[in-house]
């Protein structure tokens, strides 16, 4: 609950008698008293996380609503010689909570056992600390109050000396800029400040600094010429407020942005009080943060993409629809640096860092407000997400030792949006735990970007093509086993080298995703064969190779734009060879991999949803209907996915501390293998997903690579 003005000002009053006489050390235990009560109040709605420096201590206040970017950094006062970083996460907190942003608190050095230039030296390094996170400097603001509002403005001083940059902003609230005491204020309101007195201020320069017109010491003699934009608070009351007033005077004067904002009746440093009458001063402060730090995040909602719809209303009690990304590092994995991360990365993907919501006519995605908690392995991957757990958050992140993992429900985002989804946590990750800077290059986004619209486009909508394709087809071969019980995956992983295998596939004239579609064609045939003794019995073998369309199309949505094609085989005509496999392959893909023809499937996918009475069908009725379609005409007509990603690049800074990447699809609701395939360094990794015991198929596929000459390596999940 906040104060109020009156209530406090009684209270200041009566306290600063007793200060008289009292010891250093008693002032400085007061004075954290005061930080450990404002912490406490906001303990509900922020975290706070310490961080150790050399010769100091740092914290991070992280507010459970981060709505928006960029950090600021917090300066605390007392007159430097009081005020520890318990005290700085009291004011940290109500900033970071009135904000939404996070604030990084500098626990600088005290004098007199510490004079200048050790604090200046101390809230540089911190400065730095933030610039090797990622920070770009206009998105760091500077906050203090009273010293720590001097030292905001020392710190640009010095930083100009250093030829270093400046930071975007400064929030300075009843700066002491005037170690020389020289205002006219000083003597004004001696009577009328209740929290402040010229003695004690004599006292506290004289333990800082013996050159008290040195503009780092009292930087209203410095050059401020090129320092950021302003924002300063002074209380009418208060025997600073010749500082603050000065201080905005020679701003404007050097050419730079600087508004004085002078609350009556107030006094040194009021708003570090949190006073329920100075809201109006905290939404002043968060309007100069909008210009000149980052704007408010406001959580956007999203109507799923064509292909997303499909998947709410076909999932079932043992189908969820989930795939797997991860990243394999070098070392085990710090949880809390990972968290810390996510926090950070989920404000750049409004559209997959969302979840699932139930309208009337349509389900949508809804971003979410922060990020979920970091979660341990379970026993198996890709556990079902159920309809509760989508709700809350439609992806979970997973740390198993050395290993980074995403799960994602399809109606999120395709393969492509995930994989650009980790490289990002992941550079995240590695920039927190390690100080590296890694460019936004080769599929890691700009952590401070603000999305475009461009990457949360469904673009299914914008290039269908003006003709539907047909949904004909023949029904595909399924394989059938012995369910695991309790929905258990078994997962296999087979690893083959990157060269040998674009070697064998440049032998046969196709490229990588053909070669591994015609192995897996001839690994079911050969199945097959085993299964169903008599040809004429036999079905067709088709296995489903989806196709990124922003290959095709000038796409850079991150959700769902993907279709497929599906090469096959007639078993009854008599046994293929891999060559005749291959030109199969590569002859459908030709024909359909192309804009006409995926415009055309587009078309198909899209055009029943434009029709008003579909439109206005609710939302219950759909889900019967598309569950209907996706059942006549989905999985039937496939025996298994096979997709592969490709080649992971990532830049080049990250090489060293990723060891491995991989990709894993989910099984299908309605047949029990799936296949999802990247290549990383020069490893293709295979990743074979089975919710059945026999593991016939991965035995087969393995065979047809060795007899080729591959040299194949096996890890497996496999229970005895």
């Amino acid at each position: 609950m906040a104060l109020s003005a009156k209530s406090v000002r009684s209270q200041i009053s009566k306290m600063m008698p007793l200060l008289k006489n009292c010891s250093l050390e008693t002032i400085r235990k007061g004075q954290n008293t005061i930080g450990a009560l404002m912490e406490a109040k906001h303990r509900r709605q922020v975290m706070v996380k310490e961080h150790p420096f050399a010769r100091f201590s740092g914290a991070w206040i992280i507010p459970e609503d981060e709505r928006r970017q960029g950090v600021i950094l917090y300066i605390h006062g007392g007159g430097f010689t009081c005020g520890d970083l318990e005290y700085a996460k009291g004011f940290g907190s109500t900033l970071a909570y009135q904000c939404g942003v996070r604030v990084f608190c500098a626990g600088y050095r005290l004098a007199p056992e510490n004079p200048f230039p050790a604090a200046l030296e101390d809230v540089l390094e911190a400065y730095q600390y933030l610039l090797s996170k990622g920070y770009t400097p206009e998105h760091i603001s500077l906050c203090g109050e009273s010293a720590g509002g001097g030292l905001c403005y020392s710190l640009c001083l010095k930083l100009k000396e250093l030829g270093q940059p400046l930071p975007g902003s400064i929030v300075a609230i009843s700066p002491w800029t005037d170690m020389t005491l020289s205002s006219e204020s000083y003597e004004r309101n001696r009577k009328a400040d209740p929290s402040m007195t010229v003695e004690l201020l004599d006292y506290f320069r004289e333990c800082y600094a013996d050159d008290c017109r040195n503009p780092l010491v009292s930087p209203i003699f410095g050059d401020l010429t090129g320092m950021p934009p302003s924002l300063i608070f002074s209380g009418e009351d208060e025997i600073m407020l010749g500082d603050a007033q000065n201080l905005a005077q020679k701003l404007t004067d050097s050419g730079c942005e600087a508004k004085l904002t002078v609350r009556p009746e107030r006094w040194h440093a009021y708003l570090v009080y949190g006073l329920e009458e100075d809201q109006e001063d905290f939404d002043t402060l968060n309007a100069f943060l909008t210009r000149h730090l980052s704007a408010e995040n406001k959580l956007r909602w999203m109507r799923l993409d064509n292909a997303a719809k499909i998947y709410p209303a076909a999932r079932r009690q043992n189908w969820s629809n989930v795939f797997r990304l991860s990243a394999t590092l070098t070392e085990d994995v710090d949880k809390e640096i990972l968290q810390s991360a996510l926090d950070v990365t989920v404000r750049r993907f409004p559209s997959i860092a969302a979840r699932l919501r139930r309208g009337v006519f349509w389900y949508y995605l809804e971003q979410v407000s922060r990020a979920p908690s970091i979660r341990k392995e379970a026993s198996y991957p890709l556990t079902r997400m159920s309809g509760k757990e989508m709700r809350k958050c439609a992806f979970r992140v997973i740390a198993y030792k050395k290993r980074i993992a995403v799960e994602f429900f399809h109606s999120l985002t395709d393969g492509n949006g995930a994989l650009i989804f980790l490289k990002s946590l992941t550079a995240e990750y590695l920039q927190q735990k390690y100080g590296i800077a890694i460019p936004a290059v080769n599929g890691v986004l700009g952590r401070l970007e603000e999305p475009s619209e461009e990457e949360v486009e469904d673009s299914f909508q914008k290039y269908a093509g003006p003709v539907p394709a047909s949904r004909k087809g023949n029904d595909a071969w399924h394989l059938s086993g012995t369910l695991e019980p309790g929905g258990f995956l078994n997962l296999t992983c087979f690893q083959v080298p990157v060269r040998q295998v674009l070697d064998k596939a440049h032998e046969y004239g196709v490229s990588v995703t053909n070669f591994l579609g015609a192995a897996m064609m001839m690994a079911l045939q050969n199945l097959q064969r085993e299964t169903i003794p008599n040809p004429m019995r036999r079905k067709h073998i088709k296995v489903l190779l989806p196709v990124n369309l922003r290959n095709i199309f000038p796409s850079k949505s991150l959700r769902n734009f993907a279709l497929y094609t599906t090469p096959e085989i007639d078993p009854r005509m008599g046994e293929y060879d891999f060559k005749e496999i291959c030109d199969a392959i590569r002859h459908r893909m030709g024909l359909e991999v192309n804009p006409k023809f995926m415009g055309s499937l587009i078309n198909t996918n899209v055009s029943s949803e434009r029709i008003m009475a579909v439109k206005l069908m609710p939302l219950f009725i759909k889900n019967i209907v598309m569950k209907a379609v996706f059942d006549a005409v989905g999985e039937r007509k496939s025996t298994l996915s096979l997709s592969n990603l490709g080649v992971v690049r990532l830049p080049e800074e990250m090489k060293p501390y990723v060891k491995r990447m991989d990709f894993i699809l989910g099984v299908q609701a309605t047949a029990p293998n799936n296949c999802g395939v990247l290549s990383y360094g020069d490893t293709i990794y295979i990743n074979f997903i089975r919710n059945t015991k026999e593991p016939e198929l991965e035995y087969h596929f393995s065979q047809v690579l060795r007899d080729m000459g591959l040299t194949v390596t096996v890890e497996s999940n496999q229970k005895e």
